[in-house]
């Protein structure tokens, strides 16, 4: 035995959010994108499927039930957006967005700031092609 066998388990991410937060957060988040001229030409007229694969994916991301993965598979995050092209200014329209999105919710300072160093690390992760 040691001292964690003691202890609590941690809550993950998406526990301290919570899934009626989360699903804020993308409700919040997609008319931003769709307001964005750097990136709106990139997502679909009709945004619900999009949002449901969206709020899916960020439930197993965050720690939560992996509903992405058992309704589509493995996210390959890359691989899926390979056919857009994704400079360095559109990931950065795009998380100002996913930002804009959060705040627009009720979180904590500290929950708020984990969640979205974990999406930019992801939203970085997604360029793939250089500025013009």
């Amino acid at each position: 035995m040691n001292l964690n066998d003691f202890l609590p388990a941690p809550e993950s991410l998406y526990q301290r959010i919570g899934a009626a937060k989360l699903r804020e957060i993308v409700q919040a988040f997609y008319p931003l994108v769709k307001s964005e001229p750097l990136i709106a030409d990139l997502f679909p007229d009709n945004l619900s499927e999009t949002m449901n694969k969206q709020e899916a994916f960020l439930t197993g991301f965050l720690g939560g039930p992996p509903l992405y993965h058992q309704t589509y598979g493995n996210p390959m995050l890359r691989y899926r957006h390979r056919e857009f092209a994704i400079t360095p200014s559109r990931a950065k329209a795009w998380f100002a967005c996913f930002s804009d999105a959060v705040d627009s919710v009720a979180l904590g300072d500290c929950v708020k700031s984990e969640l979205l160093e974990a999406v930019a690390r992801t939203a970085a992760a997604m360029v793939n092609t250089p500025e013009a």
